[in-house]
Formats: C-alpha cells, structure tokens, sequence
C-alpha cells in the first residue's frame, strides 16, 4: 500500500493498478520495470560501500514509481541474494512499491532466516499500513530485543495510530506467554506507545501489581506518564510516588509528565537557553569517568564548553544532559540552583549502562527523559551530536516542541565504513553481518534526517571538506554557505596550564604524579627512565588502542627506546568493546612477550589526572620516566581528537591520523607526525619519527609553535563564541527570539 495513508491491510487481497489501454499500461509498465533494473544495476555495481548508501536512495525512489507483481519479484529475488548489501538496499527499496503484494513480501521476510533481512524488513514496514497478519511477527522480533526489537516497536507505534486494538490486543497475548522481566518490560513498554483505552487499562493493571517483576512495573508506570491523566491514572500514580526506591522515584517524575506535580524550575532568564547531550556518558564536574567505556573526549568536551557557553554575554543557562539514575533526574527537576548557568540533567534510561552501540532499545525513556527536562527548563535551541540514540530520541522530542536543532555533522559512520572498505573488512558479502552490530544503514540514515531538519549544520575542520562531505554524504556544503559554518573544537588551556605547574610545585608531589611515579617505579628497574610514549582515549576498536600495543611491541628497538602508557577503559568492570580490546592486547603481547614488561595500563583516569601525566611525560620526573615523551592517538576515523589538542598544548610531539581533523591542526614534521593508523607498521614508524622530533634542537620554538596553534584557532572559549552566534542565528531563523 502507498506509505503514509491510513487503514489496515489483511493477509488477502492484492492492488490492480487502474485500467486503461492494454498496450499504453504495458509499455508504461516495461518501462518503468527497466528504469528499476537499471537502479538495482547501479547498486549492484558500485565500486564502494559509501556508494551504495547513495544509489540505495535511488533505487528507493525507482521503486516509488513501480506498481505491480513485477518490481516485487526483482526485489524480492536482490533479497535473496548473496550479495548482503544490495539485499539491504532492496529491502527498504521494496517497502515504496505501490502493490500489495509488497506488503505481503515484507511480511513475509520478518521469518527470513537471514537476521539482517529481519531486521530492515521491521524497520521498512513502518512505511507501509498496517497488516494484520504481520503485526504478530512483529511483537515477537520485540519480543527477541536487541535493535531489531527497537526498529519492531518504532512500527508497532506507528500502526498503533490507526490500528491501537488490534495492536495492544497482540502484545497482551505475548504477554501471557512471556515469563521473563526484561522481555515482560519491552511488551510493557511498547504498550506504552499505544493509544487507546485496551492498553490503558493493560497498563493499570500491571503497574498496580505488587507481584510483578519490578522492571515491569517501571516500565507500565513510566509510561502511565504519558497518558491522560483520567482519575484512575492519577491516583495511582500518586499513590506509587510514595513508595521508597525506584519505583517512588519513577512514579513521581510519571507525576509531572502527567502535569500533576510541579518540576520546579524553568524560569525565564535574559538570554538563549542552551541544552546539549551525550546520554552514553556518566558526566560529573569532576570528569571522574573520562575514558571508560563511552566517556570519551565528548564527555570531557560538553562540561568545558558549558561552562564557556554560560560565562559569555549571550548564553543565560547552559542544560547538559547525560545519563542517571531516575532519583537523580528528580533532584536535579525539584531542586536546581537557580544561579546556576551550567545545569547537569541526568535523564534516567532505566537498563543498565550499556555502549552507544547497543544502547538503541533505551530510546523510549530516552525520548521521555529528553522531553520532561525540556519542557521544565523550555530552552531555545538544542545542539546535537552524532548519529545515536539520545540523538534520535532528542530530534523527535524537538520537533515536538518546536524546538530549533543545531547539528554537528561528522561524515560518520560513513568514515568508518570506508575505511573498512579500503581495508577489505567491510564488504558486500558480509555488509548485512556488519550492520547487525554496528546499524550503518540505519545511522547513515540518521545522520542524513538530522542534517536536513537542522536549522543550522556545524562541520568539522577536514584538509579536504568539501571533497569529503560530497564524497562520503552526497552533500554540497559549498553551494549553501549560510547553512553550513566550520567550528573548531577547543580545550581549556588553563587545565594544561595548571598541570605544568603542579610539576614546578615544591614539597611533595601532588597525587596525579604520585600516582605516576608509583607505576613508573612499579617497572623493571632498567625501565624505569625510559621516556613514555602516552595514548589517553576509550578501549574501542575504533580508537585502535590495540594497535598502537601492536605497533610498538612487534618494534624491538621502539620496545627499548620507550615504555608505552595506555590511560583509558573501565578495567574493574569493562564493556564488551573494552574487554574485546584488552582480549587483542593479550593476545600481541603472547605474540612479543618482550614487551609486556614496558606497557602500562592504569584503565581511565579524571581531565585533569591526565593533563598533569601528559606534562610529566614531557618533562620528565625525578627517579621516574625520563622526559621528551610522545603523544600517539591510532584511531581509526578521527573527526577532531580532543585529547591531541590537549597533548599539543602540554608541548608533546604529538602523532596522529592523517586524515579528519587532527591533518588540520598538525605540521606534520615540526610539531607532529601524520600517520595511515590502519597499518602498525607505519604507526610504529611514526613513533619513532616523534621521538626524533622530540629530542631534536629547537624545542622550545616547537613548543612554542604547537601552543601558538592551539591558542589561536582551538580554545574552547573560542568555539563557545563561534556557536554562541550560530544559536543565536539559528533561533531568529526559527522565529523563537
């Protein structure tokens, strides 16, 4: 059926298309099925993966304009083929043929036994009416979780609208069946998303229950808070907002989505009201979780600059949301300081702290924290980041709100993917494996809707930018410049300040070098005044911290020339990605047992632990590691590098990626080495070249030089100034000011 209308589509019947000369419809017909095998053609054809999230569009739109059982054989048929990739693009190219028949193939392919194939078919359906027979497919891929449970709900949601019974009436039936409280919580929650009195009375009940699993509850009373608030809801909710623990602190933020309890603040104040986010990090003034698992250099980035945001002229109050606990996201709604112009506002995702990568199945409490914090505070304008899930949820709460987006638009996972391309790790025969971990197409698409519903897109500095967003995203940045502004990233150059200065403090040294000095003295003795070669990042595989171990340890005389210091991961209790990571470190290390006795991994440490170690590793320390150190960041895909920056301005050589925006900010040779990081060989090159550098004559004009750099272009103040104009520029378009 056509996408966007209305009705309910049952397992019988097929679309004619309207009758008129026999001839003149077949011609047309033949027609418009060759201008589809020449869009599938292209896709097959295309020499990049990148390049196929571009002809997958085409091929979409081809479709559009087919009827008939014919397109949705040559579809169905791409599906079924080995090539994953161009099976992906069919998928969702299906979804936009004017026939029944569509309807019926996509059914069909939630039993596929490809689970990729499952996957984009739950998402593509969402396009179409909703179909009787296939709804309670769709419960049970909810039902398995994971991302395809995410794409499953978003369209149940959307049938919900026009189908609310026959939707909530198919969930209480797996209801019945399911036993356990995390797979009871998804069917709760996703009943939450359906109007209508069916799931409102379902949904009483369940939170009413005293013997249900507690995650059920949460579940049924969160989204209690999102319904009218008729008598039987309010007194219950108030009712369970006096009961200790979790379930009292979920029910009385449930109060105030109801309306039925005051959040507190939201007052108006002279100027814009900013609110900013990376739900995927515990962010605390102290910075105390940067490096583990998601906490990266964005964690670190959003407290610097709300703070810079909220010291200049024309920014009142600056709202940065991370995630927490729902009693955290209650004090901070009921008793904010009013002075203050930087607020932290957790937003409760109820499961536990999970990676960006599998933290998609938050999104409804997600949208539902995102929207209770800017409904009390109403701010102005909303900048996001990155193709994630607090992104999703956060741009359709805005639109909701008429709330005007900022969006920072790195070529991500674009990057990425190329880059395994080039490397012949992604491809299109295993494409669909690939997409099941990662969700490429599903981000991919993401990063494309944001960009275009943005007021205002903020780009990264890259060597070559127009090159790369024509070739990676299909965009023209240079034929709308009003719509696109460069804005550099920026560190706080009195946090390196301060550093060097705890290294020239008489007395005892201070913990952060107590600290360092302890792990350098830890070390065999003919280690211990070796220089340091430092990497301070995340354990992802994108940070390529495991080869940066590779790269040093297969290098007899880099092993001897340098200890290597890894500052980064939650080693108490790592992730998936950070205990994948420490697996390939292990196994380098069974490969050049040498090293072992040179590497030093201390897991995260606070910003301002790591700025005083990284002027330690230039200086030096007395009986500890000798100075003229190195800084090396390996990533993979780079889009800025935070932590180099930081490592420029502590007056360390610095190597680094040769692409993205570390290649704009390093003179490679004089203050810094560019570096292909996909090869270990060449990183391994590169340390060395640093370490030339670094004991070269004329350090004090390369330092001087690094920090020139920094200070002119790359202070967070600075970027603070240069977003503060695209704000405001971003709401008089809007027509809020």
């Amino acid at each position: 059926m056509e996408p966007g209308s209305t009705g309910l589509v049952t397992d019988a019947g097929s679309h004619t298309p309207g009758r008129g000369n026999p001839i003149r419809c077949r011609l047309r017909t033949r027609d418009m099925t060759q201008s589809l095998r020449r869009a599938l053609d292209e896709v097959r054809q295309a020499p990049l993966v990148v390049d196929v999230l571009r002809s997958g569009d085409r091929l979409a739109a081809a479709a559009a304009r087919e009827s008939g059982p014919e397109p949705v054989r040559l579809l169905t048929a791409a599906i079924h083929d080995r090539d994953e990739l161009t099976a992906v693009a069919a998928v969702h190219a299906l979804a936009q043929v004017f026939d029944d028949g569509a309807d019926a193939a996509l059914s069909e392919l939630l039993s596929h036994p490809r689970q990729f194939v499952r996957e984009h078919a739950s998402w593509a359906l969402g396009t179409r009416l909703p179909r009787l027979g296939a709804i309670g497919r769709l419960v049970e891929v909810v039902v398995d979780g994971g991302f395809s449970g995410v794409l499953a709900q978003r369209t149940l949601a959307r049938w919900a609208t026009s189908a609310p019974d026959q939707v909530a009436s198919a969930i209480e039936v797996a209801l019945t069946d399911a036993v356990a409280g995390t797979t009871r919580s998804r069917l709760v929650e996703t009943l939450g998303l359906v109007p209508g009195p069916v799931a409102g009375r379902a949904l009483l009940g369940l939170a009413a229950e005293d013997d249900e699993h507690p995650a059920v509850r949460l579940a049924a009373v969160a989204a209690l808070g999102d319904r009218p608030d008729d008598d039987d809801t309010v007194a219950l909710v108030r009712r369970l907002a006096t009961a200790d623990g979790e379930l009292g602190a979920v029910s009385r933020l449930a109060a105030i989505d109801l309306g039925i309890d005051d959040a507190g603040s939201g007052e108006d104040r002279a100027g814009l009201t900013v609110a900013q986010l990376f739900l995927h990090a515990d962010i605390d003034r102290d910075l105390s979780r940067a490096g583990a698992g998601d906490n990266g250099g964005v964690a670190t980035l959003l407290v610097r600059l709300g703070d810079a945001l909220a010291a200049g002229p024309d920014v009142a109050r600056v709202l940065t949301l991370s995630r927490g606990t729902p009693q955290a996201a209650l004090d901070a709604l009921q008793a904010p300081s009013r002075a203050e112009e930087h607020l932290l506002t957790p937003v409760p995702l109820l499961p536990e702290a999970v990676s960006a990568a599998q933290a998609w199945p938050s999104r409804v409490a997600a949208q539902r924290g995102i929207r209770r914090v800017l409904r009390t505070h109403r701010p102005d304008v909303l900048h996001l980041r990155m193709a994630e899930v607090g992104s999703l949820a956060a741009a359709e709460v805005a639109r909701e709100l008429g709330i005007p987006v900022v969006f920072t638009l790195a070529p991500d996972p674009h990057a990425v993917i190329h880059a395994l391309d080039m490397t012949g790790g992604l491809h299109r025969g295993n494409f669909g494996a690939a997409d099941e971990r990662e969700h490429y197409w599903f981000r991919a698409r993401l990063v494309q809707r944001l960009a275009e519903d943005a007021a205002h897109v903020v780009l990264f500095p890259r060597p070559e930018l127009q090159h790369d967003m024509r070739e990676l995203l299909g965009l023209d940045v240079a034929g709308q410049p009003d719509r696109y502004t460069v804005v550099p990233e920026g560190v706080d150059l009195g946090v390196s300040a301060a550093a060097a200065a705890e290294l020239e403090r008489p007395g005892a040294p201070g913990p952060a070098l107590a600290e360092l000095d302890a792990l350098v003295a830890a070390l065999p003795e003919r280690r211990r005044s070796l220089p340091l070669a430092i990497s301070v990042g995340r354990l992802h595989r994108v940070k390529g911290m495991a080869t940066l171990v590779e790269a040093w340890a297969s290098d007899p005389a880099l092993v001897e020339r340098c200890n290597l210091v890894i500052v980064g991961g939650d080693l108490a209790d790592p992730s998936p990605d950070e205990r994948e990571q420490l697996e390939r470190v292990d196994e380098v290390l069974a490969r050049f047992p040498a090293a072992a006795d040179g590497l030093l991994m201390p897991g995260h440490r606070p910003n301002d632990v790591v700025a005083v170690w990284l002027a330690a590793a230039r200086a030096g320390r007395p009986d500890g590691n000798g100075p003229n150190g190195v800084y090396v960041c390996s990533s993979l895909k780079e889009e800025f590098g935070l932590a180099l920056l930081e490592a420029l301005a502590s007056g360390l050589v610095v190597v680094g990626p040769a692409a993205g925006g570390p290649a704009t900010y390093i003179e490679d040779g004089v203050t810094g080495v560019l570096v292909d990081t996909r090869r270990p060989d060449e990183v391994a090159r590169a340390v060395r070249a640093a370490f030339d550098l670094a004991t070269a004559p004329g350090q004090a004009e390369r330092v001087d030089r690094a920090l020139e750099r920094v200070r002119a272009d790359f202070t967070v103040q600075a970027m603070a100034d240069r977003l503060s104009s695209i704000y405001a520029g971003a709401v008089r378009t809007a027509g809020r000011s």
